[in-house]
């Protein structure tokens, strides 16, 4: 993170960008986009995956980017949960289930792995250094 200067260069804030554009096509080309209730969430839950991670980087501290880090990990797993839903109610293919769900998976992963890093890390963020 010291050499990292702002959130758009975050692997883990790219991969939840491109799971937004990823789920507006779903709303665009299955029937989910017609499940005005599912897709109102699912628009929150991943929205909040990319932003939560934008937020905590730029509070400037480790232990307020781990809080916000948790919460996009958390909006990842919630994500993944509507995937089932959708897949679920007939609105996408067990195919388009099984390549978001891997997606939201990995965005996991990788946000748990980041976390450990910074627990880990000496640095505490910009706001902490003279």
């Amino acid at each position: 993170m010291g050499t990292i200067k702002r959130f758009e260069e975050l692997d883990i804030w790219q991969l939840a960008r491109d799971l937004c554009i990823n789920i507006e096509q779903l709303f665009q080309n299955t029937g989910v986009g017609s499940n005005y209730a599912l897709r109102n969430q699912m628009e929150k839950s991943s929205g909040s995956i990319m932003d939560n991670i934008a937020e905590g980087f730029d509070r400037g501290g480790n232990k307020e980017f781990i809080n916000f880090l948790s919460y996009a990990k958390g909006s990842a797993g919630e994500l993944k949960s509507q995937f089932y839903r959708c897949m679920d109610k007939g609105l996408i293919s067990k195919e388009l289930f099984e390549e978001n769900s891997i997606k939201c998976q990995e965005i996991q992963n990788k946000i748990g792995g980041f976390i450990t890093y910074l627990k880990n890390s000496e640095f505490k963020g910009p706001k902490f250094q003279r």
